[in-house]
């Protein structure tokens, strides 16, 4: 089914997330998780987009890419491919080593941009895995590492950040602030919302409407609402099935009561 064009992000900065295909473990060994690093580095040479930060999980990888040349679908194609193919070469295999298509989110303001960089990097922490500062494959440690990082290793854009959250402000004081807010777990509930919110890839109104005619073959889906008890809550059921669509927003534009919706999904 053709897929609508994603949505420019005004401020250039998008939430990326590749997973693995049926969640399978995409890194076995130290080489993977470096040949993933090396692979960010040359992209970033290619398409001259900055990388606020991001973690390697075994399974799956988040990104914080600030893309201001318009080609983020581009630059997560060139990563996905790149590794893939190396993936399958080292491992003898064949077929998809991705989910087919990268999750992405907007990320609008600076609220969420710093609270995405610590939702990235206590991913090895939530996961049960490791300490944040203990995980080598996330960009945690070059915003706090005391060996200062290599030029010619890093990935990350650290500066833009730290300028955000404290501007104007000694580096070592920023820095030391900076780890406090990283290691503070999220206990504001709007926060850790908004970021399980966006992790879920919302889609937009448009997109909904879109997937659901293509999808069920449905010309006016206000015609939805004449369905009788049964065809109504079983097309409900299907397109609440469908990936980032949330209830409330189906409320919105089916025309049909959130009870309604949930009553028909418990079934």
């Amino acid at each position: 089914m053709p897929r609508q064009p994603r949505r420019k992000s005004h401020s250039n900065v998008y939430h990326c997330m590749l997973r693995g295909i049926n969640k399978q473990d995409i890194f076995f060994e130290k080489e993977d998780y470096l040949k993933f690093q090396d692979i960010i580095r040359k992209t970033r040479e290619i398409y001259l987009y900055q990388l606020y930060s991001y973690v390697l999980m075994p399974n799956h990888i988040h990104l914080e890419i600030k893309d201001e040349g318009q080609k983020i679908s581009q630059i997560i194609h060139s990563i996905a491919t790149r590794y893939a193919n190396y993936f399958n070469k080292k491992y003898e295999r064949k077929g998809h080593v991705f989910e087919s298509r990268f999750r992405s989110k907007n990320v609008e303001n600076t609220f969420y941009m710093l609270n995405l960089v610590r939702y990235i990097h206590q991913n090895p922490l939530k996961a049960g895995i490791s300490k944040m500062e203990e995980y080598k494959w996330s960009s945690y440690f070059e915003y706090f590492k005391s060996v200062e990082v290599r030029e010619k290793d890093k990935i990350v854009d650290t500066e833009e950040i730290l300028e955000m959250f404290l501007p104007d402000v000694d580096q070592v004081q920023v820095k030391k602030e900076f780890m406090k807010f990283n290691e503070k777990i999220l206990k504001f509930q709007e926060s850790k919302e908004l970021l399980e919110y966006e992790m879920k890839n919302k889609l937009t109104d448009e997109e909904v409407i879109y997937f659901i005619k293509e999808e069920l073959g449905i010309e006016n889906i206000q015609e939805i609402q004449k369905y009788n008890v049964e065809n109504r809550n079983k097309t409900i059921r299907k397109i609440s099935k469908m990936e980032g669509i949330g209830q409330t927003q189906m409320e919105r534009i089916l025309g049909i009561s959130i009870r309604i919706i949930q009553r028909a999904c418990k079934k």
